[in-house]
């Protein structure tokens, strides 16, 4: 049995390219408890401590958890709560180069685990005023680190990256293949 510690629809549908059958346990830690680290240090402090959460209650199943973040001058760029920080955080990001981290940690039932941390490097256009304020309109920068979602209409704002595109959604599925795979 394999449990991803996640509700994130996005991490769902593309686990599914890698794992068509697996079960949902989203971790339902307090991340504001955790120190603020380093950005890699924290995604990977995060996912170890949802891995190790949902790997206790199901000792029998390989567990799988991540959590990806946007950082900008060796700063975390969370999900905005208000269109006026998304405004501000697309302002920041605007014309520049940041990182989107995700660390992984895969559990399995005999309690060997592996992380993993991942790195993509996402550069955006010069962004105008107009721009921001029509993508804030949309409602998709609330729910996404660093105020925008590479997926859905954000893809607009970015002119490149350099490293791994599922990174960017949130889910690095080819270094979890190969995570998976390296056990068996």
């Amino acid at each position: 049995m394999i449990i991803l510690a996640s509700g994130s629809p996005r991490r769902q549908e593309l686990l599914r390219r890698v794992v068509p059958e697996f079960s949902v346990e989203p971790a339902q830690i307090d991340e504001r408890a955790l120190p603020v680290l380093a950005p890699r240090a924290y995604v990977q402090r995060l996912a170890m401590t949802k891995c190790a959460t949902v790997a206790q209650r199901h000792p029998g199943a390989t567990v799988i958890a991540a959590d990806t973040m946007v950082a900008f001058n060796g700063q975390l760029l969370g999900k905005p709560q208000t269109a006026e920080a998304a405004t501000a955080m697309l302002e920041q990001l605007s014309g520049q180069t940041h990182q989107v981290h995700t660390g992984m940690c895969v559990a399995w039932p005999d309690k060997t685990a592996r992380q993993v941390v991942v790195t993509t490097e996402v550069t955006f256009w010069p962004l105008t005023s107009v721009e921001i304020a029509d993508y804030v309109a949309t409602g998709e920068p609330l729910d996404k680190a660093g105020a925008y979602g590479i997926q859905g209409q954000g893809a607009l704002l970015v002119k490149a990256i350099k490293g791994d595109y599922y990174n960017v959604v949130g889910l690095p599925i080819s270094t979890l293949a190969r995570l998976l795979t390296a056990k068996q």
